[in-house]
């Protein structure tokens, strides 16, 4: 089954996050992950949420996507994500 993982990300350092973007893509692909969204125009509908800038990537399973944040092949970028951006993430099975 599918799984989601949905992040919030409020970009603090412009160049150091751009760096993370050119370093993340192999280790997504790895583990079979892809963009859903990336980026783009938000609407607030409901509610006070203020997201910055969203990402949703799809991956096979949960446990895929597991791998992948843990993976030595994404631990450069992630430490890079930490120090250029704040971040909330989730992890969601899909239907």
């Amino acid at each position: 089954m599918a799984a989601y993982v949905i992040l919030e990300i409020d970009v603090t350092d412009p160049a150091g996050y751009e760096e993370y973007r050119k370093l993340t893509g192999p280790s997504l692909e790895k583990y079979g992950g892809k963009y859903l969204v990336r980026g783009g125009a938000i609407e607030i509908l409901e509610g006070d949420w203020q997201p910055k800038r969203i990402v949703v990537l799809e991956f096979d399973s949960m446990q895929r996507a597991k791998e992948r944040l843990s993976s030595e092949e994404y631990r450069e970028p992630r430490e890079i994500r930490h120090r250029s951006a704040r971040t909330n993430m989730i992890l969601v099975d899909g239907v």
